[in-house]
């Protein structure tokens, strides 16, 4: 099994449930050197999708879950990585118990364009669930976003 780092809506343990219900949550911890913005406005959905890119100041909350190949073959369809809209990366997560080696998805398109308000309210519950902190959760659910039918 690979451990897999969720930084939006797979946060929530029930929708991960969902998706991969053989891939037990094992933690939480820190994309540090990363910072979660958005990207791929212009790809048809309702507004920009959440991706992380390396930024040294900043940090990223994640939860991660030990995922078996069947698994990680559905995360895939989930998350459109055969269809090019996401690909995979590793990177060191940080936790209370020391660095973890995981595997995540980051979006393969240029950075930029606002989320929808309905996204980004999913991004901060799922957060919210996951047990972020507090900060971490009020940034999401005040960031800008765009209203739909903008």
């Amino acid at each position: 099994m690979a451990l897999y780092a969720a930084y939006a809506s797979n946060m929530d343990p029930d929708q991960m449930a969902s998706r991969a219900p053989h891939s037990p949550m094992r933690g939480t911890g820190w994309l540090a050197g990363w910072r979660l913005t958005f990207g791929g406005q212009d790809k048809g959905w309702d507004g920009a999708l959440a991706t992380v890119v390396e930024d040294d100041s900043e940090q990223v909350f994640v939860v991660y879950y030990d995922v078996p190949a069947w698994d990680e073959t559905e995360l895939d369809a989930w998350e459109g990585a055969a269809l090019g809209v996401y690909r995979k990366i590793r990177v060191r997560v940080q936790t209370l118990d020391g660095d973890v080696l995981c595997w995540m998805y980051v979006l393969d398109d240029y950075e930029g364009g606002l989320p929808s308000a309905r996204y980004l309210g999913i991004l901060a519950d799922a957060a919210e669930k996951a047990g972020a902190p507090d900060d971490y959760v009020k940034d999401l659910r005040t960031r800008p976003c765009a209203s739909l039918g903008d």
